[in-house]
């Protein structure tokens, strides 16, 4: 059997999603034992497993820091990555699961609950699968916290510079799963469809344009109701060439056209005014939001 320790000493001071921090000296020196750590492998039913609730959340303050959840398929950030402490093993997370320790789960500031995302150690090159199920860390330094079992997968003794990238469609299964949306049977028998002409068709949003004066655009959310996307665009409109563009099934609101200079300077107006963590493209192609 393995030995958990007394979550008694930390409900004073924890309470229910904020499982942001990973010092010793608050949360005590003692986690999982090894056995239990060596037996944690990627558990694929436990990660696509359908959770009490979707939750994605309205838009929050944390020590003056404003934090926009949204439900962003395209979520490719880097950051620091910490651990989550042992200890809190059995708590129950924000979307209504239970934190267990030994599996490969982690926080989030704004990502929905649950996703499934990458997660890369930087220093090393070694990912790991992992099913966000909790807010936190609610702290500016770090984007994300692993539980010992994943931290360990990956080689994290402490923090780290990580990559995390959200996973698509398994994160569209997990979603489906929770909130009872069944996949339709692939097999078609009747290919004939049958066209009713509609009088006035909804304009779908179009790619975004070639950038004629940047090479870069900045990635702000994706959506699938396409009016929160347009609704997003119009807002967007104040920090440039806000577009919406109907990609892989999502609505993506995007800045386009932006030298490096301008995209800097809207990527950190976005983040001090907007509290997002947009992402990047340079010629259509993802790069790291802080390398310009």
């Amino acid at each position: 059997m393995k030995k958990l320790v007394s979550l008694s000493a930390l409900v004073a001071v924890l309470a229910g999603c904020a499982m942001g921090g990973n010092d010793a000296s608050m949360y005590g020196s003692e986690s999982l034992a090894e056995e239990d750590l060596a037996a944690a492998e990627l558990n694929d039913s436990y990660l696509m497993a359908a959770a009490p609730k979707y939750y994605i959340g309205n838009a929050y303050k944390v020590d003056d820091v404003q934090y926009i959840p949204s439900e962003d398929l395209t979520y490719n950030q880097t950051g620091i990555a910490g651990i989550i402490p042992a200890e809190l093993n059995g708590q129950k997370t924000t979307n209504g699961e239970v934190f267990d320790a030994s599996q490969m789960v982690a926080t989030s500031k704004t990502l929905p609950l649950p996703t499934i995302a990458r997660v890369t150690n930087l220093s090393n090159g070694e990912s790991v699968v992992v099913r966000v199920n909790n807010r936190g860390p609610f702290v500016n330094t770090r984007i994300m916290d692993l539980s010992p079992a994943a931290a360990q997968k990956i080689g994290m003794n402490s923090q780290a510079k990580v990559q995390v990238q959200v996973l698509t469609e398994q994160s569209m299964a997990v979603k489906n799963a929770t909130i009872g949306v069944t996949t339709p049977d692939a097999t078609v028998t009747d290919t004939s469809v049958t066209v009713t002409p509609v009088a006035e068709p909804v304009p779908q949003p179009q790619p975004a344009p070639v950038a004629t004066t940047g090479d870069y655009t900045i990635q702000l959310a994706a959506f699938y109701a396409q009016d929160s996307a347009d609704a997003m665009a119009q807002r967007m409109k104040t920090y440039g060439d806000a577009v919406v563009v109907n990609e892989g099934g999502m609505y993506k609101v995007r800045i386009v056209n932006l030298d490096a200079t301008r995209a800097r300077s809207v990527i950190n107006a976005l983040r001090t005014n907007e509290g997002m963590a947009p992402g990047l493209l340079k010629n259509g192609r993802w790069v790291n939001a802080d390398s310009i």
